[in-house]
C-alpha cells in the first residue's frame, strides 16, 4: 500500500478534489469524526476556522492510501493502516475524515486530519512523516504478503521512471503517457556524454535542447511544450552544466519554437488526431459499456443502502418492542430482565451492523472485479494508441538531417487534402463525458449528501 501525504491548507480545493466525481467512478464519504459538521466540506472549513487562532497555514494533514491494483483489499485493511498512521504521527485525538475513491477497477482511500490541537491552540508537529509513512507502507506490504515495490526495498532502487504529480498533469494535458516522455528523455541522457551527443539523441526523439527563460536547460518538443531537464531527468543543474558545458550559444525557447516548421507541426497534429480518433472508435463501445456499468453499480449500491436502512429501522423497532413497559417493565427492572434484554438487543444490533457492512463489502468487491476486467480492455487499446503515437514520432524524427526537412515538408504539403478533413477528425479528443453528479452515501449513517 503506497502512502502519499502532505501538509497543506486550501480546505475548499481539497474538499472539491475528494468529492471529484468526474475522474472517479464512485466516491464514498466513509467517516467524519471529531468535527461538529457531518459533511466533508463543512469539516475541512471547520479545521480552517480553527487554524485562524494560530499561525499555522498548513493546518491539514492529507494522506492517500493506494493498495496494489491486483490485490483485493477490504475496508478493514484501510482502517488498520489509518489507525497505524494516526498512532505513529500522534494524531489519535485529532478530527479526521475518510473518503474512498474507485477508478478504473481499483479502490484507494484518502484520510485528512486537522493538525490543530484545540487544547494547546497549536499545530501537531509531524517530523520526518515521509520516512515514517514509508516504514508503515513497508510493514503493510509484508503483513499482507504483497510484493514490495523496488522503492520500498531500498531507496536507491526506486523506479527511475517515477514522475511527480506536476509532471503527470503536464503530460496529461497533451493526452500522452508521461512514462513514455520521461523514458525518452532519460534514454537520451543515458547514451550521451556531451552536448552534441545529447542534442543528437534528443533530435531523434523529437526534442530540441534549449536554454530556458528561468529553468536553465530545457527540452522543447515538436508541439512547443517545454520540459525542464533537471526535473524530468532528476538531475541537478550543476550536473547538467558539467556534462553539457556552456549553453550560452543554445537558442532560447522563443527562437526554437519560431524555428520549428509550422507545416510539420500541423501535419503531426493531424496524424496524431487520426491515431487518437481511430483509437477512440475502437474503444467507444467499451466506454459506453463503462458508462452503463457505472450507472448500474451506483444503483446497486443505493438500492442496497435503502434496503439495509429499512431493515435496520424494522429490526430496531422489533428490539425496542422486547422491552416491556408499565408494571411489567418495572418488574423486569427489579428482576434484572430489563438489563438482560437490553444487553441482548445491543449484541443483536452490533451483529446486524457487521452483517450490513459485510454485504456492502461483498457488493463492492464484486463490482471492482467486474470493472477491472473492463478496464484491462480499455487500457490495452489506450496502450496501443500511445505506442503508435510514439512510433510515429520516432519515424519522423529519427536521424533526420537538415537537408531532408525541406523534402519532408514538400511531402507533407501534398497532404493538403487533410485540411478539409471532417471536424471530428481534426478536433482534439476530449475526455470521457461525465455522468450525472454522483450521490455520495454516508454508509455509517445511511444518509446521502
Amino acid at each position: 500500500m503506497i502512502i502519499i501525504a502532505s501538509q497543506r491548507g486550501g480546505a475548499a480545493k481539497l474538499a472539491a478534489h475528494l468529492l471529484n466525481d468526474r475522474d472517479n467512478d464512485h466516491v464514498e464519504l466513509h467517516e467524519v469524526s471529531g468535527f461538529l459538521s457531518d459533511t466533508l466540506d463543512g469539516a475541512l472549513q471547520e479545521a480552517r476556522a480553527q487554524s485562524m487562532g494560530t499561525r499555522c497555514d498548513q493546518y491539514l494533514f492529507s494522506v492517500s492510501l493506494n493498495p496494489p491494483e491486483t490485490e483485493k483489499v477490504y475496508i478493514s485493511v484501510f482502517e488498520q493502516a489509518i489507525s497505524r498512521i494516526e498512532e505513529r504521527m500522534h494524531l489519535q485525538d485529532q478530527p479526521r475524515v475518510i473518503v474512498f475513491h474507485e477508478k478504473e477497477g481499483g479502490r484507494h482511500a484518502h484520510c485528512v486530519w486537522s493538525r490543530i490541537d484545540m487544547k494547546e491552540m497549536k499545530a501537531v508537529n509531524l517530523p520526518f512523516y515521509k520516512n515514517r509513512l514509508m516504514e508503515i507502507s513497508r510493514e503493510i506490504h509484508l503483513e499482507q504478503g504483497w510484493k514490495l515495490p523496488a522503492g520500498l526495498i531500498e531507496r536507491a532502487q526506486s523506479n527511475p521512471l517515477n514522475f511527480t504529480r506536476a509532471q503527470w498533469e503536464h503530460a496529461k494535458r497533451l493526452d500522452d503517457d508521461p512514462r513514455l516522455i520521461k523514458a525518452a528523455l532519460k534514454e537520451c541522457w543515458a547514451v550521451s556524454d556531451s552536448q552534441k551527443a545529447f542534442e543528437s539523441a534528443l533530435e531523434q526523439r523529437g526534442y530540441t535542447l534549449t536554454k530556458g527563460d528561468r529553468r536553465g536547460l530545457v527540452a522543447v518538443d515538436w508541439r512547443g511544450e517545454v520540459y525542464s531537464l533537471s526535473k524530468w531527468l532528476d538531475v541537478k543543474t550543476r550536473a547538467l552544466k558539467e556534462r553539457l558545458g556552456d549553453h550560452a550559444q543554445l537558442p532560447t525557447v522563443a527562437e526554437t519554437i519560431a524555428k520549428t516548421d509550422k507545416n510539420l507541426v500541423e501535419r503531426m497534429q493531424i496524424f496524431t488526431a487520426e491515431i487518437r480518433q481511430n483509437s477512440r472508435s475502437r474503444v467507444e463501445s467499451l466506454l459506453e459499456q463503462k458508462s452503463r456499468m457505472k450507472t448500474r453499480h451506483r444503483d446497486e449500491r443505493h438500492n442496497l443502502a435503502d434496503t439495509q436502512e429499512q431493515r435496520w429501522q424494522q429490526e430496531s423497532a422489533d428490539r425496542h418492542a422486547k422491552l416491556n413497559k408499565g408494571l411489567r417493565g418495572l418488574w423486569d427492572r427489579l428482576t434484572g430482565q430489563h438489563s438482560r434484554t437490553k444487553d441482548q438487543n445491543e449484541r443483536e444490533a452490533w451483529l446486524a451492523l457487521l452483517r450490513d457492512r459485510q454485504q456492502r463489502e461483498s457488493l463492492i468487491q464484486r463490482q471492482l472485479e467486474e470493472r477491472q476486467a473492463l478496464q484491462r480492455n480499455i487500457t490495452h487499446v489506450r496502450h496501443e494508441r500511445n505506442q503508435e503515437i510514439e512510433h510515429l514520432k520516432t519515424i519522423i524524427f529519427s536521424a533526420l538531417p537538415p537537408e531532408m526537412k525541406a523534402r519532408l515538408q514538400e511531402q507533407f504539403e501534398q497532404r493538403q487534402v487533410l485540411r478539409n478533413a471532417p471536424s471530428h477528425v481534426l478536433a482534439p479528443i476530449k475526455s470521457d463525458t461525465p455522468l450525472a453528479k454522483v450521490r455520495v452515501t454516508r454508509f455509517d449513517k445511511g444518509i446521502e449528501t
